[in-house]
């Protein structure tokens, strides 16, 4: 067992409730930890026996341009989209943050963690 990680995958997207977010969009980062049997791979040197790195960003950035009104909802299908097209993937945690949330403050970013 191991586990790849795929981090700060950028997006400018347009997700949120305020009908302008949907509208202006912002930017967004998504984090990925997968837990697969890495132990085929690490012998074979083969990288049909992994997680694609490249299919990992392919699916996140297909359900990134598809606007939710909540980053949970991107999130958990970010997490099915994973699990059902990388047949490798035994488990996915899913990290959507969002920068410059519109709320009453000083807010760097908001961020969810989806597992599944």
């Amino acid at each position: 067992m191991g586990k790849i990680e795929v981090n700060g995958l950028r997006f400018y997207s347009h997700h949120g409730c305020m009908e302008q977010e949907t509208k202006i969009g912002g930017n967004y980062q998504v984090d990925v930890v997968i837990t697969a049997d890495l132990e085929l791979s690490a012998e074979s040197d083969n990288l049909i026996d992994t997680v694609d790195y490249c299919a990992v960003h392919k699916i996140v950035a297909k359900e990134m341009a598809i606007p939710s009104k909540l980053i949970e909802h991107v999130g958990k299908r970010i997490v099915n989209s994973l699990k059902s097209e990388l047949t490798s993937v035994l488990e996915v945690e899913v990290k959507v943050t969002k920068f410059s949330p519109p709320i009453d403050g000083d807010c760097d970013s908001v961020s969810v963690k989806i597992r599944g």
